[in-house]
């Protein structure tokens, strides 16, 4: 069974998911971050491939994206680090990149090296659902990849469902139609819509991703649906910290303080 599958068969509430940029702060740290979260009791973790033009992220992924492609980070460079992961790791791992990373790396290449290092599923933004039913999800099935497809405020019940239909793992709700970012509190429009995706009863496990920063952010989507992905806060403290046991306290301090 997936490890993703496994996990929301295991805990279908309050899942805590976190991303990091990969090469920020360096290359280096990034199985220690891995163990640093998976020692803290974090449920899934989010590896991002550094790109030059992240459309859907905001200033702070951003700019550990350019720090990590200034450092020499690529996805070669990545994949070389994850190859052992998995004699240390145990959670569940997402790699989140655009397709045209994956598509200059070779598609079915990358789908291959996912597999050998013991990745459990892609977030790939740019790639329609379309695209992929069409082109590529034979090579991920071959590979045994999930794909995980994003909905925002704006996405309809009819492309809601039918990415439902197609979704093995979870479905990534985005908080807004803005890009990733820290934010203090989501209103009422925001805790309405988490409560209709709710109300659909998709057979997908949800998480809401975008904007959670801090107990209160967190409570409002737990409170709706099956838990939340964490980004740009953590790579605040990652790059400001240089220390992922540090970044990690400091994380879990804010999400329960």
């Amino acid at each position: 069974m997936n490890r993703i599958s496994q996990l929301f068969q295991e805990k279908s509430k309050d899942i805590l998911s976190v991303y990091f940029c990969a090469g920020d702060p360096s290359l280096s740290l990034t199985i220690p971050t891995l163990e640093a979260l998976q020692e803290r009791g974090i449920d899934m973790v989010e590896i991002g491939i550094p790109y030059s033009d992240p459309v859907a992220d905001g200033v702070v992924i951003q700019a550990a994206a350019s720090r990590a492609l200034k450092s020499g980070t690529t996805l070669v460079r990545l994949f070389e680090e994850l190859k052992d992961v998995r004699q240390r790791i145990h959670i569940p791992l997402v790699i989140m990149g655009y397709f045209n990373s994956v598509l200059r790396y070779g598609v079915e290449r990358f789908f291959a090296q996912c597999q050998q290092c013991g990745i459990d599923a892609c977030i790939i933004p740019d790639l329609p659902l379309e695209e992929f039913e069409r082109w590529y999800r034979p090579m991920a099935e071959r590979y045994g990849i999930e794909m995980i497809y994003l909905i925002t405020p704006e996405t309809s019940e009819k492309r809601i469902r039918q990415i439902d239909a197609a979704s093995n793992a979870f479905i990534y709700v985005v908080s807004s139609a803005a890009v990733t970012g820290a934010q203090q509190a989501f209103d009422d429009k925001r805790a309405a819509y988490f409560s209709r995706i709710a109300s659909l009863q998709l057979s997908t496990p949800c998480l809401v991703g975008f904007g959670i920063s801090n107990k209160a952010t967190r409570s409002v989507a737990d409170a709706h649906l099956s838990g939340v992905v964490v980004g740009s806060k953590f790579v605040e403290l990652l790059h400001s910290t240089q220390n992922p046991q540090q970044a990690v306290a400091q994380l879990l301090e804010t999400l329960q303080n």
